[in-house]
């Protein structure tokens, strides 16, 4: 088994991840299923091979000492993979997340109308939140596309690794990757506003030195996009500031109710109506509601803002599910596994 092979068959049957790790087959994650593939168990020689071949032998060497390493890796002109190599009982092992070698276009992703309008925005903060897998990457990367044609600006990216790779169009486009371009996302942070931006994108605001820095550069008028972990509008907002120590939280709020232009949560459900997955998503829209309840520390006032402001294009994660289930894209247990509220899942469709 080469890496090449490897990576090709998972590209044939669609998996969106690979997963290699000695002494089993090599699996595939196809619409949400953990799938064997056709190759054989994976020998220590062969995980070791496929990761040097990647990395090369510097980089295999940093490997060894740091005992996790993410990177990307790529089939040309079919798909790049976001790589992350790892120990486990001492042996290699390997995940791969597949990312298409074309950026979608943002109006294909299923998402709320109103996700397109923010590509319009002149600045401020955008986040674009979920768990692991939810198609975070795609949603910015399919922003920063729509962006790239519309309007003659500079894009800087700090991409941790690089997942999509963007080309020039209207703008220009930096993609700064953490490890071979920058040290890391505060680091870049720190410097890019000397590199005359007018849009930044940030991989995740991870630490609280990136956080503050990135609502720094969308307080001095820039356009920055961010991802974070979290599973709500309101989670996202609470999570930026309780990052910060106590003292600074005042400070913060003030600065977040100024700069934070819209939250969308994202998670992926397996359709049904045909072979595939489907995005639900929670939108916040930042009116002065939002902006006061940020302000004065009412987060949890926000999932209500949301349902009353479906107007401006806000919808609620419960609200997009049930949109998802009575259109026949996803199915009853899905729809129920994935909402906040069941029993107002099940209300609303008829349990």
């Amino acid at each position: 088994m080469t890496l090449q092979e490897l990576l090709n068959e998972a590209i044939d049957r669609g998996a969106s991840d690979i997963h290699v790790m000695v002494r089993r087959p090599p699996m595939f994650r196809i619409n949400t299923e953990l799938l064997p593939s056709r190759f054989p168990v994976v020998t220590g020689e062969t995980a070791t091979v496929l990761v040097r071949e990647m990395l090369g032998e510097r980089r295999y060497a940093q490997f060894l000492r740091k005992r996790d390493m993410d990177f990307a890796t790529y089939v040309k002109d079919r798909a790049r993979f976001r790589v992350n190599a790892h120990f486990q009982r001492d042996s290699i092992a390997i995940a791969f997340r597949a990312i298409s070698s074309q950026v979608p276009n943002i109006s294909s992703l299923n998402l709320p109308p109103v996700v397109e309008s923010f590509v319009d925005l002149p600045r401020g903060l955008v986040l674009v939140t979920g768990e692991t897998g939810s198609g975070k990457s795609t949603t910015l990367a399919a922003m920063i596309q729509a962006m790239n044609q519309r309007y003659a600006k500079h894009i800087i990216t700090l991409e941790d690794p690089i997942e999509y790779t963007l080309q020039h169009d209207k703008c220009l486009i930096e993609q700064r990757e953490l490890g071979s371009d920058v040290p890391s996302f505060a680091s870049g942070l720190r410097h890019v506003l000397r590199q005359d931006p007018d849009i930044i994108l940030v991989g995740e605001m991870r630490d609280l030195e990136t956080s503050s820095a990135a609502i720094t550069a969308a307080e001095t008028g820039h356009l920055v996009l961010s991802t974070l972990h979290t599973q709500s509008a309101a989670q996202t907002v609470e999570r930026i500031i309780d990052i910060f120590p106590a003292e600074q939280q005042n400070q913060i709020r003030a600065m977040l109710a100024n700069t934070l232009q819209a939250v969308i949560t994202q998670t992926l459900l397996k359709r049904i109506d045909y072979d595939g997955m489907i995005p639900a998503a929670e939108v916040l829209v930042c009116n002065s509601a939002v902006r006061a309840c940020i302000r004065e520390n009412r987060v949890f006032e926000i999932p209500n803002i949301i349902q009353t402001n479906a107007a401006m294009g806000m919808i609620t994660l419960d609200q997009s599910i049930k949109r998802l289930f009575l259109n026949g894209c996803i199915s009853r247990e899905n729809a129920l596994a994935k909402a906040k509220s069941r029993d107002v899942i099940n209300q609303a469709i008829g349990a």
